[in-house]
């Protein structure tokens, strides 16, 4: 797996009814950008015209070419690698208050191949 340069992201905590949650986020996001967690962790970035990354080709087709969305095709990759990836969901009852945002630059993987390979 190869792994990205350290990137800045936002890491928002909000309030919800269930409780705290705090989710990392991309400043001046673009609609083909995803932070993806894994076990509910924040551990891979896609984008989906970053073509020179495979795994980002591989995703671009997955859900672009596709056209599934994010959680369609995260559904098919989680069941056929036997994993938990997810996009967070602030809160699921539509609720929520931002708390605070703080600045992190944090170093996320692309997808590894194998689990995309897979699914195509």
């Amino acid at each position: 797996m190869k792994k990205n340069k350290k990137m800045k992201f936002l890491a928002t905590t909000y309030r919800t009814f269930s409780g705290t949650k705090e989710i990392l986020e991309i400043p001046k996001k673009k609609e083909t950008q995803w932070v993806i967690y894994q076990d509910n962790k924040p551990k891979f970035f896609v984008d989906f015209f970053d073509l020179a990354k495979e795994s980002n080709a591989m995703m671009n087709s997955l859900v672009l070419c596709t056209k599934r969305s994010m959680d369609e095709v995260l559904e098919i990759i989680n069941k056929r690698n036997n994993i938990n990836l997810s996009v967070p969901k602030i809160s699921r009852l539509g609720f929520s208050m931002k708390v605070k945002s703080e600045v992190k630059h944090i170093e996320l993987q692309t997808i590894p191949k194998e689990w995309l390979a897979y699914s195509l």
